[in-house]
């Protein structure tokens, strides 16, 4: 398996578009109805392009099937994106470019969390360890930026693999949904001590 991690782009918006349905309608159906999950694709999930602009979102792209060729070959071998997250500076905990509520303006490293965001994972690569390897990139980097500690808005689907790595619980929730449903999620926190370390 060869998996590469980059900085997204903007030309990426149309596949990570595609990649976050379905890893929300293939991941997220023991947490969430079907019409919350709908919902959820038209108010909140989807891709948020300040992140891109910003230089802190990442993709990983693995070769696709095919692409299981010999060394020689494997400079053609086509790459897929499986995989996206990021981290950000501004004090928006969730959502996409349609999402309503957003809050742009920028964090202060030293007062504030910085953000944990919009992590997908097509469903057939999920238990591979790409979350992992990009979470590892976020925290890296944020800390590089000078802060401390970390926040998310982390789905129930994600829980498990947040607290694994860390995170702690610190409130429920619940983001109200177009259709009128709402759509539980918990807002959790790690604090970098490796940040101190460093400095």
């Amino acid at each position: 398996m060869n998996l590469t991690i980059r900085q997204a782009v903007h030309t990426d918006i149309p596949v990570l578009r595609k990649l976050i349905e379905v890893s929300v309608r293939g991941l997220q159906t023991r947490d969430y109805s079907p019409s919350q999950i709908e919902s959820a694709l038209a108010t909140v999930y989807g891709v948020d392009s300040q992140l891109i602009t910003d230089g802190t979102y990442f993709v990983v792209e693995a070769t696709s099937p095919e692409g299981n060729l010999p060394k020689a070959k494997l400079a053609k071998a086509e790459l897929v994106i499986v995989g996206c997250g990021g981290w950000s500076r501004r004090k928006t905990l969730f959502g996409a470019d349609h999402w309503t509520d957003r809050e742009d303006s920028l964090l202060s490293p030293q007062r504030d969390a910085a953000k944990i965001r919009a992590f997908f994972v097509h469903p057939d690569w999920a238990r591979r360890g790409i979350g992992s390897m990009i979470l590892v990139a976020c925290e890296s980097a944020a800390a590089d930026a000078g802060f401390m500690h970390l926040e998310m808005g982390a789905t129930l689907s994600g829980l498990p693999f947040y607290r694994a790595r860390g995170y702690i619980a610190l409130e429920e929730l619940v983001v109200r949904l177009a259709n009128g449903e709402s759509l539980p999620i918990v807002r959790m926190e790690k604090r970098l001590s490796y940040c101190s370390e460093k400095s």
